[in-house]
């Protein structure tokens, strides 16, 4: 049904859809999208990284509708010339990322969905997960879980615990093959199923997802200590 890419003649069409439409609950207040790292904000960190891969041809955001006006200044402001549109998402992530998969360009071969709170991508985990999902059609970065994990029950009564040996931390971005990113997303909706991650929809269809290196410092801001963490990331950086 979804065949893999054979030999050809020209690269191969990435789109990058960035996923920046949530109410960031978690932050005390604080739009954890538009809040400044060092004096750059964190959703043009994260589209800096992709500005800057030569094997992406396009980004779309995907934001809130009071955030537009300001996310389209912030690309003007730091020439962020592959976005070539934003679009507002919906009320679930799965919404969200159809509202992205509509607007990108219709020859896209190659689909990546990746956090916008997530800046700290390094072009080697962006270069192996693209690669990888080129041969395999659906590829994705991960690290191992370093706690240990209990299974609870009622009470926070421990249940058991887990092999974590088995067990990896998905991160973004996740990359597709766009018929297949395009089918999963779509059955998810008619179904009713709001999944967490862009993985979850495809393995709905039976298909498996390969699994790229992550790193640590790939980190996605969700409270204000991920904040500090990210200024240490940076200063280890010598940003």
């Amino acid at each position: 049904m979804f065949g893999l890419f054979s030999k050809r003649n020209h690269p191969t069409i990435c789109s990058v859809i960035v996923v920046a439409a949530g109410s960031a609950r978690r932050m005390e207040g604080i739009d954890k999208v538009m809040a400044p790292l060092e004096g750059i904000p964190v959703l043009a960190r994260t589209l800096m990284v992709f500005q800057q891969c030569p094997e992406v041809h396009e980004i779309v955001v995907v934001t809130r509708e009071d955030l537009l006006e300001n996310i389209g200044a912030m690309c003007k402001a730091y020439n962020l010339d592959k976005v070539s549109g934003a679009v507002i998402g919906g009320a679930e992530r799965v919404l969200s990322v159809r509202a992205g998969l509509q607007q990108v360009r219709q020859d896209a071969e190659l689909i990546a969905i990746h956090d916008g709170a997530r800046p700290f991508l390094s072009q080697t985990v962006l270069a192996a997960v693209l690669q990888r999902a080129k041969q395999s059609g659906a590829a994705a970065p991960a690290i191992a879980v370093n706690d240990t994990i209990k299974r609870v029950g009622d009470a926070e009564l421990i249940v058991d615990t887990v092999d974590r040996s088995v067990l990896r931390a998905v991160q973004t971005p996740q990359v597709f093959q766009a018929d297949l990113i395009r089918t999963a997303i779509e059955k998810a909706v008619a179904d009713g199923v709001a999944v967490t991650d862009d993985c979850s929809a495809v393995e709905r269809l039976g298909i498996g997802v390969v699994l790229t290196p992550g790193e640590r410092e790939n980190i996605k801001i969700t409270t204000p200590f991920d904040m500090k963490l990210g200024q240490a990331i940076l200063q280890s950086r010598g940003e």
